[in-house]
């Protein structure tokens, strides 16, 4: 086993060499979301959906959630994510890759002069969408 591991090993350094012009940068690996939940992916019939959003400077989105994965990277500007039931809020800027948190209510927030444009992957099940808005609380309760 070890030596399969050696010889893989030598082999990526190698295939490495001979690709100068290619710099390849973690940008994360994680197992859980945002909320700290095992990411579980659609068990039939996945859909892959890539997107690029811009919030205008000091928009708000609505409470919503994700019944599904979505991923995010921040391209551009600044954007304060609120998880509306613990009050607990990050504030993600260029570089940064987001793991949203699935079937948790939050907020988000364009913060600064400059819209804010992010990169947005969803992994759905065909065919749906991956954006449920809260509706109002009036009247309950």
């Amino acid at each position: 086993m070890a030596s399969l591991t050696s010889q893989a090993y030598a082999q990526q350094q190698t295939e490495a060499r001979h690709q100068t012009d290619v710099t390849i940068k973690q940008l994360l690996s994680t197992m859980t979301t945002s909320a700290g939940q095992k990411i579980v992916l659609p068990k039939n019939g996945a859909e892959l959906i890539a997107s690029i959003f811009e919030i205008s400077p000091g928009a708000h989105l609505p409470e919503h959630e994700h019944p599904y994965p979505r991923y995010g990277y921040i391209l551009s500007g600044s954007l304060r994510v609120t998880d509306t039931e613990t009050g607990q809020s990050k504030t993600y800027r260029p570089g940064d890759f987001v793991v949203e948190s699935v079937g948790r209510w939050h907020t988000g927030a364009s913060e600064g002069e400059e819209p804010t444009r992010l990169l947005v992957i969803d992994i759905v099940q065909h065919g749906r969408t991956n954006t449920v808005l809260r509706k109002s609380r009036e009247g309950s309760g």
